[in-house]
């Protein structure tokens, strides 16, 4: 039974349980939804149900490695906080929160073109290792102005945002009402009133803010909008693969492609020098009836896995999700929802919770299968019951 506490936050559904209580409507649903009718976000998950492990056992697992090196990093766990825009509607502290969280357990933080903490804070509060996600702009001087930005901070990594071409359709978002900043109307006032703490963490604390945007556009900071018409409005959508490779010759180091979904695609990464990818379809939040990233794993890493670090991002709720992507041959894995749901059930404490959570079932889900590091992973592991070509 779930109590409603950190604590006895468990898994995932405990702790989207306690953000749906903690959370103004809008916002929460805002987290929890995908486009039209939320096929492929459920698909994101279930994908994973499909997919039965096959344990060893006598193998002498008392000692577990779980570390990885992704994008030319070793971190301590193969799963990290995959960067997500507005984060301070979550909690006040915000990406802060998550990255301070990401740094105990070693692992990456990400910080999102439309994240509400500044590029440069970021790199003086947190030493781990963080991924900008970049969304491509009409307006060429705001993207040379990030990039440059992370240059001086020393990132170690840009993701450049490939799938938001346009927005998707996220009816829940219309039928809330949800916009960056929120707007003050009847019905969000009540969502308010009835939340109080959010509300007075979200009033009392330094005024919402896009710092990465607000000095080139108001939207999103000074004019409310939804994410879905930010994107269609404010981003390039002539955006092609030769500005992708222009942007990796700007930045000069790790560069990640985030939403790469077929082979094709993959393969064009590697021919533009991108070091890695997230295959991913921005949670469900974008073309609703697309594969699920773990649907599409196999056939990706069988064509370009020993070019390029192949990240499975989405749809990562236990344990056994990291160990089966790992082992289809996937470097890492990546999330949003997992975290994002425990920034707003309890700030830094709550993500802290979440990491060691997954970190605790997959040092025991890996002395289970019989393994004592990552590279023991592999498909022999596996059996479908159902193949989804």
């Amino acid at each position: 039974m779930f109590f409603g506490s950190v604590k006895n936050c468990h898994n995932t559904k405990d702790f989207r349980n306690l953000a749906k209580k903690k959370l103004p409507g809008p916002i929460f649903h805002y987290i929890d939804g995908g486009a039209d009718d939320e096929i492929t976000k459920d698909r994101n998950t279930a994908a994973y149900d499909d997919c039965d492990l096959v344990p060893n056992v006598l193998a002498g697992v008392k000692d577990i490695d779980m570390s990885v090196t992704v994008m030319g990093q070793k971190i301590e766990m193969p799963l990290y906080c995959s960067p997500t825009a507005l984060q301070r509607l979550f909690h006040h502290e915000g990406e802060l929160a998550v990255a301070r969280a990401c740094e105990k357990f070693g692992t990456w933080s990400g910080l999102s073109s439309l994240g509400t903490v500044d590029i440069m804070r970021m790199h003086k509060e947190i030493s781990s290792p963080k991924l900008f996600q970049l969304y491509y702009h009409k307006d060429k001087g705001l993207n040379n102005h990030m990039i440059e930005l992370c240059k001086e901070a020393n990132y170690e990594a840009i993701a450049l945002t490939v799938d938001t071409i346009t927005g998707g359709n996220r009816e829940r978002d219309l039928h809330t009402g949800f916009t960056s900043p929120p707007k003050l109307t009847l019905n969000s006032l009540i969502s308010f009133a009835i939340h109080p703490m959010w509300a007075f963490n979200y009033f009392t604390h330094e005024k919402f803010d896009l710092p990465q945007l607000s000095k080139f556009v108001n939207a999103g900071t000074n004019i409310a909008i939804s994410v879905g018409d930010y994107f269609t409005k404010m981003l390039d959508q002539n955006m092609n693969w030769k500005d992708a490779e222009e942007i990796n010759k700007k930045w000069g180091k790790h560069f990640c492609l985030k939403g790469i979904m077929s082979v094709e695609d993959a393969k064009k990464a590697v021919d533009i020098g991108a070091t890695a990818i997230m295959v991913s379809n921005h949670g469900g939040r974008q073309l609703d009836g697309s594969r699920a990233p773990f649907d599409q794993l196999e056939e990706i890493v069988d064509a370009v896995g020993d070019k390029i670090d192949v990240i499975c991002d989405g749809g990562i709720q236990r344990g056994t999700h990291v160990l089966k992507a790992l082992s289809v041959g996937a470097k890492c894995c990546s999330g949003g929802k997992f975290y994002l749901y425990a920034l707003g059930a309890g700030g830094q404490p709550a993500v802290e919770k979440a990491l060691s959570n997954f970190r605790n079932e997959i040092e025991r889900d890996m002395k289970l299968m019989g393994c004592s590091k990552i590279s023991d992973l592999n498909r022999d592991n596996l059996r479908y019951r159902e193949k989804y070509k």
